[in-house]
């Protein structure tokens, strides 16, 4: 019936069977709306997994779709939902083996129990009349030991106690069959085995085809889907949270160089600047050497001893010393000359100190 119904959705749409009415508040549903079985779309719905089983988790509430599914594939954004589909699945299959790592050690438990001595099963009506009579007997051949005991007939007696004993054993008999039969059953349940895929009880040794039936049927394979699916998922999750590690490994190093290649490169400009700076330095002392040398060379030629200017040209040795011969003689007479004046510090100089015309 479903297989019909999906092929006319297919051929029809599912709005086939809606009135005109209908039709127009319908709103086609798409893979991405919350009615849509997203544990369907990535991989597999439990629900399926485990019809007319003891595990069976009953119809899913959310819609199942071939069409979706394959519209879910051929989408852009498959890649960005499928992660979300994958950790939503994850969840709730590991909520389903908690569930059965406790229903398995429960049974494990069952098994690996030892046989402890079960209470005294009630016994039957005629069991319990048969008991009476012979607890009578018993009684009644006690009190002939003690009087045949007292009247001295000792060989009486002890055929008597023969009689008690055999009484007292088939009263043992009588009251220990039912707790034999307990320990039998128990021990046949020994040799039960536990399947630890699925949780299911298996009888040990048993025929080969019983244990081919058992693997193939689907509450072991179910099981086995849903443990491998979280295996995977986990080695994916491990395998990309290493993957993500090394890349930040990796980023981390290559930050790190670019900021010891920029560290070089500030260190390079500055000794950079500290030479450029130190040879402008050496360039601006030469230059000033230079300079003061250039000074000291043409200070000679303009200067004499004395501080005047030569005459340059038209003068030799001879004139320039004559020269300084006269200069020298004034320069006595107008010391001598002070000397004699009777004002030292007037401006005005003395009528009667002749002044030699130059």
């Amino acid at each position: 019936m479903d297989a019909q119904r999906a092929l006319l959705d297919e051929l029809m749409g599912a709005a086939r069977n809606l009135t005109e009415e209908e039709k127009k508040g319908y709103k086609e549903v798409t893979w991405d709306d919350k009615e849509v079985c997203g544990f369907y779309m990535v991989r597999f719905c439990p629900h399926d997994l485990f019809v007319n089983t003891r595990s069976d988790l009953g119809p899913c509430p959310r819609i199942h779709d071939q069409k979706l599914k394959e519209s879910f594939e051929k989408s852009p954004r498959h890649d960005s939902y499928v992660p979300r589909f994958e950790a939503e699945l994850a969840q709730f299959c590991e909520k389903l083996v908690m569930d059965l790592d406790r229903r398995v050690r429960r049974g494990r438990e069952r098994l690996a129990q030892e046989v402890e001595a079960a209470p005294p099963a009630p016994l039957s009506l005629e069991k319990s009349e048969q008991l009476s009579v012979l607890e009578e007997k018993i009684k009644n051949l006690l009190e002939q030991v003690e009087a045949l005991g007292e009247a001295g007939k000792v060989d009486e007696a002890e055929a008597l106690m023969r009689k008690v004993e055999m009484l007292n054993a088939e009263k043992t008999v009588l009251t220990q069959q039912p707790q034999n039969d307990k320990v039998l059953m128990l021990a046949q349940e020994k040799k039960m085995a536990l399947c630890e895929t699925c949780g299911s009880f298996l009888v040990a040794n048993d025929a080969a085809e019983r244990t081919q039936s058992h693997v193939t049927g689907k509450q072991h394979i179910g099981y086995g889907m849903v443990r491998d699916f979280i295996t995977e998922y986990k080695e994916a999750k491990e395998k990309a949270r290493e993957e993500e590690r090394l890349k930040r490994e990796k980023e981390a190093e290559e930050r790190r160089k670019q900021r010891e290649k920029e560290s070089e490169s500030r260190s390079r400009r500055a000794d950079s600047g500290d030479r450029d700076r130190t040879r402008d330095r050496d360039r601006d002392r030469e230059r000033d050497r230079y300079r003061e040398r250039e000074r000291d060379r043409e200070r000679p030629r303009e200067w004499n001893g004395r501080g005047y200017r030569d005459g340059g040209r038209g003068t030799d040795w001879r004139h320039s010393n004559s020269r300084d011969g006269r200069d020298g003689g004034r320069d006595r007479y107008r010391d001598r000359s002070r000397s004699r004046s009777p004002v030292r510090h007037s401006h005005r100089r003395s009528p009667q100190s002749p002044v030699r015309p130059y």
